[in-house]
């Protein structure tokens, strides 16, 4: 074998991003609390920065007094005025919402254990087994496992683990989903064996809907199967389902707000969710100034830090402007949409929104990655705006997957519970409506629904 090393000169082209370029494509993508945490970083960082948080941009004092017309007009500007009340996602969240604290589910049961008839060390053992419960309100432990770690005795345990079960919510410190059931059901008073057994031999195929088979298990009629599975939906597999987790709540804040001003719809960006960003003027002097050349690092450094405070500057107002041309064109394409609703979605794919804004396909996916706006309707991922179609020629235009989703929905709700219609007939009923999808698809959909298959709706 020969080896040869030689030299070659070659010439190509190659797109090298630099970090500056990388952090900007970083920015856009960021959803407005990323970037409130990424601009709070960077303002302990980098010296030169200011940062202004106006917490008085809706309400205004003065004299220490609240100028209640300007709270008035920001209230119904918010659709909180009387005559038309509903709670929006979007609204700003009010300080009386934290003067009393959420009540945990542990604290819940602490509060319980108290009030019991019973000694102070089988409370003890009570709280101990509540510290030990998971988030649906299952014990996360085993009752030999708590002796060991409490040096307590098994009996002690036992009977402690009994006054916790019969606190509420029903069915607490349960083992398992059906001792969970169980639990209510004597509780409820329910002495039912066809029930219990139901519970202890049948939940597998009770998930299943498969009634026919646990009518011969259990020798009763489908009919009797029908109504104990009707009435075992009715109780509660996760008892701790409605108590605070202590995990914080994430609230969504909008980009921007689309308001329909006199018949034709505005963008309003939501500066509020940033800081307002400036270079102090203390090192704006220290590089100006003439008498630098005894101590040259240290406007050297000032320079650098100027550098990267105008860039993320720069960068923001990119990522917003980028927001606001991307909103004009979903505003032009789905003025049906906002007008009437959900059903009157479109299909749009990014490429179209791109070629419109003269960008790339990966830049307008980055600009509405975890961004939401405030509509007449609530709050909206931009993401779901965007929505695949189907050629139609009944239609004379494509059709949205949603407006698809809705039929499927329609097909099933007016259904006849006794022979629910199977994914084939229903993808007959939408190609007889011109909407030609697959069998598959309409299983896909019919999932993505949350909607069971048909053997699973069927009732007896």
């Amino acid at each position: 074998m020969k080896l040869d090393f030689n030299l070659k000169l070659t010439q190509e082209q190659r797109l090298v991003m630099t970090q500056q370029m990388q952090l900007s494509v970083k920015m856009l993508q960021m959803s407005g609390f990323e970037l409130q945490e990424y601009i709070g970083k960077e303002v302990e960082e980098n010296p030169v920065l200011d940062a202004e948080y106006d917490t008085n941009s809706n309400l205004k004092e003065k004299n220490n007094e609240i100028d209640y017309k300007k709270f008035i007009e920001y209230l119904n500007f918010d659709n909180y005025s009387g005559k038309n009340y509903y709670r929006n996602e979007e609204e700003t969240v009010s300080p009386f919402t934290f003067i009393s604290n959420k009540k945990s589910l542990k604290d819940y049961l602490n509060e319980q254990i108290i009030e019991v008839n019973e000694g102070e060390y089988t409370k003890e053992i009570c709280k101990y087994i509540v510290e030990n419960l998971d988030n649906r309100g299952y014990l996360d432990n085993t009752v030999e496992n708590i002796c060991e770690e409490i040096e307590a005795k098994k009996d002690d345990v036992e009977y402690a683990l009994k006054v916790v079960q019969s606190l509420e919510p029903d069915g607490i410190a349960c083992g398992d989903l059906k001792e969970c059931l169980k639990i209510q059901l004597n509780k409820k008073g329910i002495k039912d064996e066809n029930l219990f057994g139901l519970i202890d031999d049948c939940l597998e195929l009770l998930a299943n809907n498969k009634l026919g088979e646990i009518s011969k298990k259990l020798k009763i009629k489908k009919s009797e199967v029908q109504r104990y599975v009707d009435f075992i939906r009715t109780l509660e597999p996760k008892p701790a389902r409605g108590f605070y987790t202590g995990e914080n709540v994430k609230y969504i804040a909008p980009d921007a707000y689309i308001r329909k001003i006199d018949g034709e719809y505005h963008i309003i960006m939501n500066d509020d969710i940033l800081p307002k960003l400036k270079i102090s003027p203390l090192y704006k002097n220290i590089v100006s100034s003439e008498n630098n050349d005894n101590d040259n690092d240290t406007a050297d450094y000032v320079k650098k830090k100027i550098n990267n405070a105008m860039f993320l500057i720069k960068s923001i107002q990119h990522r917003k402007s980028t927001i606001y041309r991307v909103l004009e064109q979903i505003i032009d394409l789905q003025r049906d949409y906002f007008d009437y609703g959900k059903e009157y979605l479109k299909p749009m794919t990014l490429k179209e929104i791109s070629y419109r804004i003269d960008m790339h396909e990966s830049t307008v996916s980055r600009a509405i990655r975890d961004k939401y706006i405030y509509t007449n309707k609530g709050i909206v991922k931009i993401k779901d705006l965007f929505t695949v179609g189907i050629s139609s020629q009944a239609y004379g235009d494509d059709i949205s997957t949603i407006k698809i989703k809705n039929k499927i929905k329609e097909c099933i709700e007016s259904e006849d519970k006794k022979k629910p219609l199977s994914d084939q007939k229903i993808c007959d009923i939408l190609k007889k409506e011109d909407m030609n999808i697959s069998r598959r698809t309409v299983a896909k959909y019919r999932e993505e629904l949350g909607i069971k298959s048909s053997s699973k709706r069927k009732r007896f």
